[in-house]
């Protein structure tokens, strides 16, 4: 979640939606965001809305953000009822941040078990949080399980001390396969993040971590390229020569090199930097992103979704506990997407899942751009005849490029 927030039209401070998220509801799933602003340290390369405990105070404390949190619940379900749309179980909660688990557990499962009372779970929900290694204790997790919890993601980012350094990251590598054991111990599937490019990660560095983390045979792994962003510690470092520039070749070949590993460990692709065991290990809730279904994000700078509105929280978590003290909605601003701007985003994300674009679904243009992707090699053409689109070559900068050449006009 990107601490800059989007320009966009005023938002009701009732926060009821237009008529037209109706159109087509029955069809979409509904989940639930919740975004937990917290960090013990702020990492150099992390741009995302989040504060150490030493820089709040008052409703925004981490003591009183349960509370908030779960005033926006209430708010979200008053909305939404009289906004007119059905009453849907959640099929996904994701915890993000920040770093959830720098609540107390029973905070967490405060809030999941206020979310659940407005509007149930389906059966067999997905239910998340991601959660540093350093930031659980076997207690902890079997508390979140209890709570029910499904799914933990481990931020493990690597298993190189030197690299962990560079990222800020707090933990030590043998804090991991801890942590991972406990999380099974408490019946929670297990998910690790990777990252790689960091600033003086060598090839050899990157195998290790790979490695190492395969050997922990988690149900799912991520890896992500390391974006440098404006303003951040690292993007300092870089200006100043401290560290160097990020190279997209060695991006490219460190891409290559996740998905060999992965997927002979018996791992699938199925999104652009994600991976699982199974389909149904996969993660539900970024899928629901992916393909356009619902969902209400919960705390400062979350974003919301459902059925073509979309919108976005006040950053600061000051204001957003203040706007909820007073009964308002925490929304900073919204937008109403037209069709032309959904179906762009729907191409956008679609071909960067393993499932595929739908060929027959594209404009003229878009089809002859097909066309030409098969003749340059860079989708499978038996897949493309099929009627799906699907790429050969995974990595974040080819499905910008594919993606590039098949948008309309």
């Amino acid at each position: 979640m990107p601490s800059v927030l989007p320009l966009g039209d005023p938002a009701p401070v009732d926060g009821l939606l237009p008529p037209q998220v109706l159109d087509g509801v029955g069809s979409r799933k509904f989940g639930l965001y919740v975004h937990i602003p917290f960090c013990a340290v702020r990492c150099g390369y992390c741009d995302f809305n989040t504060y150490t405990a030493t820089e709040l105070g008052g409703g925004a404390s981490q003591a009183a953000y349960a509370s908030t949190a779960v005033s926006e619940v209430e708010f979200a379900s008053r909305a939404l009822n009289a906004s007119g749309l059905p009453h849907r179980p959640l099929s996904t909660v994701f915890f993000g941040g920040g770093t959830p688990t720098l609540l107390p557990a029973e905070d967490l499962a405060r809030i999941l078990g206020a979310a659940v009372g407005q509007w149930g779970l389906e059966p067999g929900a997905e239910v998340t949080t991601e959660a540093n290694p350093d930031s659980v204790t076997r207690e902890s997790l079997q508390l979140l399980a209890d709570a029910g919890f499904t799914r933990v993601s481990f931020g493990m980012q690597s298993a190189v001390p030197h690299v962990l350094k560079v990222l800020d990251r707090t933990h030590t590598p043998s804090r991991v396969p801890l942590v991972v054991q406990w999380a099974r111990d408490a019946g929670l599937a297990v998910s690790l993040d990777l990252i790689y490019g960091t600033p003086g990660e060598s090839m050899a560095d990157w195998r290790t971590s790979l490695e190492t983390a395969l050997s922990y045979e988690p149900d799912h792994i991520s890896a992500y390229a390391l974006i440098v962003e404006d303003g951040t510690k690292l993007a300092a470092q870089i200006r100043r020569g401290e560290v160097p520039q990020i190279d997209d070749d060695d991006h490219a070949a460190k891409y290559e090199l996740a998905d060999q590993l992965i997927s002979e460990a018996g791992l699938d692709w199925y999104e652009v930097s994600n991976w699982s065991r199974s389909p149904e290990q996969a993660c539900r809730h970024n899928l629901a992103y992916w393909r356009g279904d619902d969902w209400w994000g919960i705390g400062p700078g979350a974003h919301s979704h459902v059925g073509g509105v979309r919108w976005w929280n006040v950053k600061h978590p000051a204001a957003y506990a203040n706007r909820l003290g007073e009964g308002v909605s925490p929304a900073a601003g919204r937008e109403t997407l037209d069709a032309g701007t959904r179906e762009v985003e729907r191409i956008m994300l679609e071909a960067r899942l393993g499932s595929g674009l739908e060929v027959d679904a594209l404009d003229k243009v878009g089809r002859h751009a097909v066309a030409g992707l098969i003749a340059d090699a860079l989708v499978e053409p038996a897949a493309a005849f099929q009627g799906r689109l699907v790429l050969t070559l995974k990595g974040r900068l080819l499905a910008d490029a594919v993606v590039r050449r098949i948008l309309p006009d």
